[in-house]
């Protein structure tokens, strides 16, 4: 087997994990990076803030940039990468974003897919299913990935905004230079468009690494406030699940596609 061959398979393998609860996020080695050193960050696939880092793999990802403001730079890097990210930034906050391209997962157990749906908020699914005359089994979804991390370089100075991705977390404070204390506002978006009354699942992670779970609802304008704690790193998670497109239905053969929106950033002590 290849060394090329062998990436793509580990992929494939955490790929096809990623079911049910699993999360996929932005990992910075360091949230807060020195003027003119490099932005160094794993993407990761896991559970409860812990997970399996994969490389630098073009053909998996649809878009990988890290974004300061109006300029976007592509992250550049060799087959095989890991970190996956390993690039020179501006000073300022830096967003790195990825998005994935479409990955495939078979349902054998409606048990599962209930457990999942159930978990993302998405109960009105189950009598969709129904309605529509789906098995209970042997059925697949399609799902992607639309991650962002909030990274300071030099003083941090700036601010997130809406990237124009199919589902994304905007972060409305600065956590490197705001006062967060009262919480860190966000706004959750689809279509560019505010979800309301949607759930964002919290991973709080502090210093000696112990992982606290909570949720939120966003608000009629799909914001939300995060309570946070300094010295604590924290991973946003929320789940949109709909029919796939005709066209994607066809040439997956899924019935369901959900679309995974992911937020990390640091509190400073």
């Amino acid at each position: 087997m290849t060394f090329r061959t062998f990436l793509a398979s580990l992929f494939v393998a955490l790929s096809t994990t990623s079911a049910l609860s699993h999360e996929f996020w932005i990992d910075p080695v360091a949230f807060f990076v020195p003027s003119g050193e490099p932005v160094v960050a794993d993407i990761r696939i896991g559970q409860e803030y812990e997970g399996s880092a994969y490389a630098w793999i073009p053909r998996n990802f649809r878009l990988f940039e890290i974004a300061q403001g109006d300029k976007r730079t592509p992250v550049e890097g060799r087959m095989g990468d890991r970190p996956a990210l390993n690039q020179i930034a501006g000073d300022g906050l830096a967003v790195a974003l990825h998005v994935t391209t479409d990955s495939r997962l078979a349902w054998s157990e409606f048990q599962k897919f209930e457990d999942f749906v159930r978990h993302k908020d998405a109960d009105w699914a189950l009598a969709d299913h129904a309605d529509r005359g789906l098995p209970d089994a042997g059925f697949a979804e399609a799902y992607s990935r639309y991650a962002k991390s909030l990274i300071s370089v030099g003083d941090g100075a700036g601010a997130d905004r809406e990237y124009g991705l199919l589902t994304e977390i905007v972060a409305l404070a600065n956590p490197y230079t705001d006062d967060i204390s009262g919480g860190f506002p966000v706004r959750l978006l689809y279509r560019g468009e505010p979800r309301a009354d949607a759930q964002i699942e919290v991973f709080a992670k502090d210093a000696e690494g112990q992982v606290t779970i909570t949720t939120v609802r966003t608000d009629a304008g799909g914001s939300a406030v995060i309570p946070v704690t300094p010295g604590s790193r924290y991973m946003l998670d929320a789940v949109v699940l709909r029919e796939p497109s005709e066209t994607l239905s066809a040439e997956r053969n899924v019935v369901w596609e959900s679309l995974w929106a992911n937020l990390t950033f640091a509190v400073p002590r």
